[in-house]
């Protein structure tokens, strides 16, 4: 999987980086880096786009999801870990769906 967007940041966003570190052990510095969305593979099985108030460009793909999820930027850490908990139960439920097709 990849995550990517259309804007550059300059680092992934600290309270993510932090909170994915204390619940999950993930260390996501290690493993990921801010990226536009040009830099994706070109054979695409399925998108995600989150909501957050932004609009997606178009991607070829087999499937496309919007999960409509608001953007947890500068929240308290509790609202931040609703919406990790929520996109963890999206993953784990089109996991299910793809491994049952």
């Amino acid at each position: 999987s990849f995550s990517a967007g259309t804007q550059l940041k300059d680092r992934i966003n600290p309270d993510a980086v932090r909170l994915m570190k204390e619940l999950y052990g993930i260390d996501m510095e290690k493993t990921q880096r801010p990226k536009l969305l040009k830099e994706l593979p070109p054979d695409i099985d399925v998108v995600i786009t989150m909501g957050c108030d932004v609009e997606c460009p178009y991607l070829p793909s087999k499937r496309r999801e919007d999960w409509g999820l608001d953007d947890p930027t500068g929240k308290p850490d509790d609202e931040f870990i609703a919406i990790i908990k929520e996109i963890e139960s999206k993953i784990q439920s089109l996991k299910a769906e793809l491994s049952a097709s």
